[in-house]
């Protein structure tokens, strides 16, 4: 066999090794792992926290992401995780999005459909207004007519004064046939440490949401899974009712200088524990009311003067009700099925 005969026999061998072993490659690429630069999945390396903690990620993802550190904002970071519950402060997406979203959120008093102090909303149309109600009192915060959120109110009136201060203490989530409630107990002396938080299910008071595992409770409320997920190991959680609506809810109390600075003059043996909360709402309809559902009407115009250090919303007479597990109001929309709770 001539020297060139066998330099092409050992060539058409070689060729044949290389496409083998390719395909080999390529197969258990597909069937394993795709390439950690495929432009359709995210694909990133955690990185260490940034100087003020905040987690961050490096890209790797191909496309309009790649190469980018993406860090989860300040409102991500979970300072106390739940016991036992493995968690991100943020979801991180690396396609073509390049975004971070929060994972376990904390009211943001500030955000839309926020509901906070003494009390302060801001609306669905972004404008901020206080809603003073009355202490003992009871309000249509949303109606419309497969979903009402009713808000107890506790307050103080110190003398001279011709109004009460408010706070919310309890919200009643009313729809189908069934009522949840989410409430701050009345605490003597605030301890962080300590659950002034509880939750009831059509009358009945929920034993504890779990602070390990999954650290939530669910409820099938018929077509609408009920889910109270814990989102710190004591007085914060979400609340989620399947295609209405999701609250994200902390317990919280009048602390010494916050009295002090404001000059409520509450008593010593009470800190006045309510509830901050941020509404997200799901098919809402046009004619939507409360005070703040009727904010998230498409056609709405706030009538709060704008610019001023209180703006005050009234309505009281339309929203408030007989008591908290009432849907009964003179703007009222909801029309409870049968069997309701409401106690």
């Amino acid at each position: 066999m001539d020297f060139k005969r066998k330099s092409c026999i050992l060539a058409a061998f070689f060729l044949v090794y290389v496409s083998r072993k390719a395909c080999c490659v390529q197969g258990a690429t597909s069937n394993a792992k795709k390439s950690p630069y495929d432009a359709a999945i995210t694909h990133y390396e955690m990185l260490s926290p940034s100087a003020s903690g905040n987690e961050r990620a490096f890209c790797q993802a191909r496309g309009a992401c790649q190469g980018k550190t993406v860090v989860c904002p300040d409102q991500c970071k979970v300072r106390k995780p739940v016991k036992n519950k493995k968690q991100k402060g943020c979801f991180i997406d690396c396609s073509s999005k390049c975004e971070v979203t929060c994972k376990f959120r904390r009211p943001n008093c500030n955000g839309y459909g926020s509901l906070c102090y003494d009390p302060r909303f801001v609306g669905g149309d972004g404008v901020m207004f206080y809603f003073h109600g009355a202490r003992g009192g009871n309000f249509a915060i949303v109606s419309d007519d497969n979903l009402q959120i009713n808000a107890h109110f506790i307050g103080s009136r110190p003398q001279g004064r011709t109004r009460d201060f408010t706070w919310v203490q309890a919200l009643s989530i009313m729809f189908d046939t069934h009522t949840l409630v989410v409430a701050a107990k009345r605490v003597t002396k605030w301890d962080d440490s300590l659950d002034a938080l509880t939750v009831k299910w059509d009358g009945q008071t929920v034993d504890g949401v779990p602070t390990d595992g999954d650290a939530e409770w669910r409820a099938n409320g018929g077509e609408r899974e009920v889910v109270v997920e814990r989102t710190d190991d004591t007085n914060t959680v979400r609340v989620q009712v399947a295609n209405l609506v999701e609250l994200n809810i902390k317990v919280r109390p009048i602390g010494k200088e916050e009295n002090r600075a404001h000059n409520y003059q509450l008593p010593e043996n009470d800190a006045f524990a309510h509830l901050e909360t941020q509404f997200r709402f799901f098919n809402l309809t046009d004619l939507v009311e409360g005070v703040l559902g009727k904010t998230y009407r498409p056609d709405y115009v706030s009538p709060v003067k704008i610019g001023v250090p209180m703006p005050m919303m009234g309505g009281e007479d339309k929203y408030q009700t007989p008591s908290l597990y009432s849907p009964l109001c003179n703007a009222c929309r909801f029309q409870p099925l049968s069997g309701t709770a409401t106690t």
